[in-house]
């Protein structure tokens, strides 16, 4: 019966009077060694334990004085201010710095090769801002250049007549090779500005083809008409009005009165 009691009492001895299996230890010597080893301090009075009155401690020379008796006169810190640590995230920093010029070199190497090639790639010369407000529209009748184009607002006599005497043959050939070298400067890699010359140039010699043509349809039109009034005269349609000698000075009198000085 005693033995049942005291099983049954046993855990509250536990409760009421606490055990302490482990007792926590406050060395100072490991806390500052612990300190030492990071960053927070090399103090030579904290290297414990410490040498004593006339330094006859004997812990610290088995400590410090027999073994290692050098250890506390250097900083081992490894974020010291010139720890390993310290010089190692120094020499990062440096390296990142040299890494972020490095980068800002190249993208502005990158960016001017890209500026260079939009500037020359015959790829991109559609999307010229010259090409699209001036010169696709002034050069648009040679690279659509055709039959109705060239004789638009020509009678069918003129174009008869440019056809038969090989006027409309020239002047389509040569539209066609102007075409040809206007694709050629579109689609070639080279500067912006000398494709921007090159367009001037070939705007000049189509102004001078088209002039050309201008005079040789008007020609091809008088033409025509001297030819109509001779054969009115040969046939005698043509009626001449009746005259006397009063009707040349009518007609100087009339040059004089409309001339203007």
């Amino acid at each position: 019966m005693n033995i049942k009691i005291f099983i049954l009492l046993f855990p509250f001895f536990f409760h009421f009077f606490p055990c302490f299996a482990q007792e926590e230890v406050n060395d100072e010597a490991i806390r500052y060694q612990q300190q030492r080893m990071v960053f927070q301090q090399w103090d030579q009075n904290k290297f414990k334990p410490g040498k004593g009155f006339l330094d006859t401690n004997p812990y610290y020379w088995l400590v410090w004085g027999l073994f290692d008796p050098n250890y506390h006169k250097t900083d081992l810190r490894p974020l010291s201010a010139t720890g390993p640590q310290t010089q190692r995230l120094a020499l990062v920093g440096s390296m990142s710095t040299i890494d972020g010029k490095y980068k800002l070199h190249s993208d502005t190497v990158r960016n001017t090769a890209l500026s260079e090639i939009a500037n020359q790639s015959g790829l991109l010369s559609d999307a010229d801002p010259l090409w699209l407000l001036y010169y696709k529209q002034q050069l648009n009748p040679v690279i659509n250049n055709s039959m109705v184009s060239i004789m638009a607002g020509l009678s069918p006599q003129v174009i008869s007549k440019l056809t038969s005497e090989g006027l409309y043959s020239w002047y389509k050939n040569e539209l066609d090779m102007l075409k040809e070298r206007i694709q050629a400067a579109r689609t070639t890699n080279m500067d912006r500005g000398s494709r921007i010359m090159a367009y001037y140039r070939f705007l000049a010699e189509y102004r001078r083809l088209s002039g050309v043509w201008a005079v040789r349809s008007s020609t091809a039109q008088m033409d025509l008409n001297m030819a109509g009034q001779q054969q009115q005269l040969q046939t005698g349609k043509t009626t001449v009005p009746n005259w006397t000698p009063n009707s040349d000075v009518q007609i100087a009198n009339k040059v004089l009165q409309n001339a203007q000085y």
